[in-house]
């Protein structure tokens, strides 16, 4: 009952108060990185979702568009600003999600929606991640984050899946915004982004 009518309920709700009450903040963010980094404010990227459905997540850009002498990208860690490390820092970069919760392409509580290209990779038993909507944040985001291996973060992506209830999403969602108070588990260690699944 809970997953298959309440939390989608709860999901629309909080994710429309959340756009109204948060948009001073959404628009500034926008307008700083639209000054400041230049270019679009917006990374959109299509990712699978539930029962591997593709749809485009939506985040604010944290990273600059330089490029080497051979028109190559530069290594993340040169192109992520100082305002993109304060947008990450405090997780403002996903709040542009909050329109993908709304549409119900998201869920507030799920696995993190990957790279498409990550879905041929996947053992039988980490597809099950797609069974339910992709989150904002997760079991396996206040359980280490990047900070943990990839078959860690799949076994705690099936543990939710498997044990998905309110009180279990209540806890999530309080150690996610204790996570985002200490600023713990954002990247891994000397890396500037997380490391690509290999499978």
């Amino acid at each position: 009952m809970y997953n298959n009518f309440f939390k989608r309920f709860l999901d629309f709700i909080v994710a429309f108060i959340l756009l109204f009450l948060l948009s001073p903040i959404i628009f500034l963010t926008y307008l700083l990185i639209k000054i400041l980094l230049k270019g679009p404010a917006l990374f959109k990227q299509q990712r699978p979702g539930k029962d591997h459905k593709i749809f485009t997540i939506y985040k604010f850009r944290t990273m600059t568009d330089k490029k080497n002498s051979l028109g190559e990208l530069l290594p993340d860690s040169e192109r992520l600003t100082g305002l993109g490390k304060f947008i990450r820092k405090t997780s403002l970069d996903e709040l542009p999600q909050l329109y993908n919760v709304f549409r119900g392409e998201m869920s507030f509580i799920g696995p993190r929606p990957l790279l498409i290209e990550y879905l041929p990779l996947y053992s039988e038993r980490q597809k099950k991640r797609h069974y339910i909507r992709p989150g904002i944040t997760g079991w396996a985001q206040v359980n280490g984050r990047n900070a943990i291996s990839w078959e860690q973060k799949f076994e705690y992506d099936i543990y939710y899946i498997q044990h998905l209830s309110l009180l279990l999403d209540m806890k999530i969602i309080f150690l996610t915004i204790k996570k985002v108070i200490i600023s713990e588990d954002i990247n891994q260690q000397g890396q500037a982004t997380v490391e690509r699944f290999k499978g």
